[in-house]
């Protein structure tokens, strides 16, 4: 083993018990129930006049955007039992297994894509950017071994935790 990775410091474990961790807690239950909360409402109104096209683009996104926000649900519970002490990092890693924080893209030139109502589009590029800022921090503290093979240099090293920190510490 090198001695490069012995003089690394993890600022993800000090971040994902930090009240940047509750804020970023906060906001993704938070955005979870306006989901649901569109989905039961106003979302599903607008979804019965859309075009054929939109209308199944539609259906297909809404079932993306609850699976992506389960997961990240999933994760940030996970996290939170660690955080409080109700599960060891060992369990949480079992558990974390089923958990699946892939899966960034959407079609945005998909056929129907701009008929889709705008509140919606919203909520699916908010899910995302959320999952992408839970997915580095989920690398960094469970996989930093990925992190490391990203950033081989010290100058990258500093740069991965440097953006590490701007995703754990940005309130969007």
């Amino acid at each position: 083993m090198s001695d490069r990775g012995l003089n690394t410091i993890s600022f993800a474990g000090h971040a994902a018990s930090s009240a940047q961790f509750k804020s970023l807690y906060s906001e993704g239950m938070g955005l979870v129930e306006e989901t649901a909360s569109y989905l039961d409402g106003p979302g599903r109104q607008a979804s019965k006049v859309l075009p054929r096209m939109a209308s199944v683009l539609y259906a297909a996104e809404s079932m993306r955007l609850t699976t992506r926000l389960m997961q990240m649900a999933s994760w940030l519970l996970l996290q939170r039992a660690v955080n409080n002490g109700e599960m060891t990092r060992d369990q949480v890693m079992s558990e974390k297994n089923k958990v699946r924080l892939d899966g960034f893209n959407v079609d945005r030139q998909a056929p129907g894509w701009n008929d889709l109502p705008e509140s919606f589009r919203d909520l699916i590029e908010r899910s995302l950017r959320l999952q992408n800022r839970v997915a580095l921090l989920d690398r960094e503290m469970y996989r930093p071994q990925e992190v490391q093979t990203f950033a081989p240099d010290n100058q990258n090293s500093v740069r991965a935790q440097l953006n590490l920190l701007q995703t754990a510490f940005s309130s969007n």
